[in-house]
């Protein structure tokens, strides 16, 4: 009775090798079931290579005589049922190969591993946390994603903060830690590197053998569940670091996991990622579509992820090792069933490609031709932008065209600008240390860096520390440099980063239109002598910001800047603020606009020019007030506040 009601089906079966079984996590791996009031735990793989499967655990002292796998059907699924509840035990499978070999194998659809450098999978049942965040979810249903502000702060759990004997905090614990400091400075999101089980620390979990595994380094799935929870009780969506493109050659990973190449592409050229030292998913293989796509909604359904980052989507589109040279179609096609089918379950998703190539429609529609992600990485902009600021002052102006080519095609695809992990380690150093000059002036092109990213079009991705001004870069086995704080130009910075994010988010140009030609136009992009830029960004209501950004150490008395419409302009921010570590050049007065041609706009206004500094100036808005009189006066909202003050 048991044996026939926890047996696959013909369909699910076949939905699996035709590669559109999109929960194999329901099937495969270990489940502890209850049947006619008997525990039971069931056990399925898929290695279509074997002559034998075995389990191997602490239940039976690691010796799998008499819990031998049945072969459930000739494609190579195999099947076993202990009528016993297993839960908390450890296991593996024993696979004898076609060629004799015995190999020691986690269980790929394993929810729970031991900790490094121990590998046996865990029997884990995922049942029995209590979901809290019913208002998020509702709430995310109703966002809309292109036009609301997005600031996203991506970290690496381990190196983010630690214990003071060195030890790692727990999801539990981190929660407690992360949220309020991501509150305080106004993040919208949190991006966490992979946690999918991985043997070694500094891979950063790129490189993982347990895909439905969460990391046990920092804790138990429901430990995350409950970090993940809290995040959006707070407001705060999570979005996943996620590798569909290769994997871990550990022995007991999926590498030859049979034998044979189950999971990897047959061809050495292929299968072999020499740059990482990694396998390479064979894509073509439809069982191998089913357990990627399958690991993609596991995380949208137990841990209610907002989003992934795709990782290395350019070794998918192109086959590996051809330098971009030929076009993968099978990864191609894996990408847009992928992309079409998490849609399906969830329309509000991040589907975010990490891709550096400039293959087209990346951020399309898959019924427009496109690849069907919603965000796609600046990686061009970022790369510009970083080899710009590294220039000295002295030599900008040879190399004005780095900032201006982005917004050539900067409307093509929905970007996220990131400065990740990637650019701030094995040697690239920090983004304040990247930046010329003394100390004074690094700290000020780093805000001078951060407030052109905020006003550039795209939403913002930046990697833990960069709040801080380390001048050391990413140190993967230590905790970020929280003492930084304690100094003053480093707690400035800090500041600074805060009150730029909120001007950020109560100003709507800055991100309502961000995939749109009509939320951008510059106002001067010709001035190469001087390396100031000028442009305006524009919200829904038309109603428009000035940003003008000085790459340079001069300062400005009276700079003519046209502006697009007639009034008063107020200084919403200046990067060389005092409070900020700047030097106080700043526009305290409202600036009436003058009536006279600059720029080829019928108004200007004149305005004073920080050094290594942006100025942003919004116009100030209006309304008619009735005096005793009779007599209306226009006054603005700041004037009128102060008089009610």
């Amino acid at each position: 009775m048991i044996l026939d009601l926890i047996h696959p089906t013909e369909y699910q079966l076949h939905l699996f090798h035709e590669g559109n079984f999109f929960e194999c996590y329901r099937l495969f791996g270990a489940h502890v079931l209850t049947i006619d009031e008997k525990k039971c735990t069931r056990f399925c793989v898929w290695a279509p290579n074997a002559k034998e499967v075995s389990l191997v655990s602490n239940l039976n002292n690691w010796n799998g005589s008499g819990y031998e796998f049945k072969k459930v059907n000739d494609e190579g699924v195999w099947m076993l049922i202990v009528e016993q509840d297993l839960t908390g035990y450890l296991y593996k499978y024993e696979i004898l190969t076609s060629i004799g070999e015995v190999l020691l194998k986690s269980d790929p659809y394993a929810f729970f591993s031991e900790e490094r450098p121990q590998t046996a999978s865990i029997c884990y049942p995922l049942d029995g946390y209590q979901w809290n965040d019913h208002k998020w979810l509702q709430k995310k249903e109703r966002n809309k994603v292109y036009s609301s502000p997005t600031v996203i702060y991506e970290m690496h759990v381990g190196s983010w903060k630690k214990k003071e004997d060195g030890s790692f905090f727990s999801y539990r614990e981190l929660a407690e830690e992360i949220i309020p400091y991501v509150l305080d400075h106004g993040f919208t999101h949190i991006e966490l590197l992979p946690l999918v089980e991985h043997p070694l620390d500094i891979s950063w979990g790129y490189q993982g053998t347990g895909y439905f595994s969460v990391t046990s380094r920092y804790g138990t799935p429901h430990d995350l569940m409950y970090f993940i929870d809290q995040c959006h009780q707070n407001n705060i969506g999570v979005i996943m670091d996620w590798v569909p493109g290769h994997f871990c050659k550990d022995a007991h990973g999926l590498h030859r996991f049979d034998g044979s190449w189950v999971y990897e592409y047959e061809t050495e050229g292929d299968r072999e990622n020499y740059t990482w030292g990694t396998a390479n998913f064979d894509l073509s293989k439809t069982e191998v579509q089913s357990f990627l796509i399958s690991n993609a909604l596991f995380w949208m359904e137990y841990f209610h992820v907002d989003g992934f980052r795709v990782d290395a989507v350019s070794n998918i589109i192109y086959w590996p090792n051809s330098n971009g040279q030929r076009i993968n179609d099978f990864g191609i096609a894996f990408l847009k069933k992928l992309n079409q089918i998490v849609y399906q379950y969830d329309s509000q998703l991040l589907m975010i490609a990490e891709d550096s190539t400039d293959w087209p429609q990346v951020t399309s529609p898959t019924h427009y031709g496109g690849l069907g992600f919603n965000y796609k990485w600046n990686m061009g902009w970022m790369n510009d932008m970083l080899s710009y600021m590294e220039k000295g002052s002295h030599e900008r102006s040879q190399f004005h065209d780095k900032v201006t080519f982005s917004l050539l095609y900067t409307f093509s695809e929905n970007y996220i600008l990131p400065f990740s992990h990637d650019e701030v380690v094995h040697g690239k150093k920090s983004l304040l240390d990247k930046m010329p000059g003394d100390y004074w002036q690094k700290f000020a092109q780093l805000r001078l860096l951060l407030a052109y990213m905020f006003g550039h079009p795209g939403k913002k991705l930046l990697f833990m520390g960069f709040e801080l001004g380390q001048f050391s870069e990413w140190k993967d086995e230590e905790e970020l440099d929280w003492h930084l704080l304690d100094y003053d130009m480093h707690d400035k910075m800090n500041q600074f980063v805060k009150e730029l994010i909120k001007v950020y988010k109560r100003n709507k140009p800055f991100y309502e239109l961000d995939h749109l030609h009509e939320g951008f136009e510059w106002i001067d992009v010709n001035n190469r002598d001087q390396s100031i830029f000028s442009f305006v960004r524009k919200g829904e209501d038309g109603e428009p910001l000035v940003l003008v950004c000085n790459f340079t150490e001069k300062t400005y008395e009276e700079y003519k800047v046209g502006v697009p419409k007639e009034g008063t302009y107020r200084e919403i921010l200046n990067t060389d603020a005092v409070e900020f570590g700047g030097s106080g050049v700043l526009n305290k007065k409202p600036l009436e606009s003058i009536d006279e041609s600059f720029h080829g706009r019928e108004h200007h206004i004149t305005m004073r020019i920080p050094p290594f500094g942006v100025s942003i100036m919004r116009p100030v808005k209006h309304r008619k007030e009735r005096k005793g009189n009779g007599k209306e006066e226009v006054r603005s909202y700041a004037v009128s506040r102060r008089a009610r003050k």
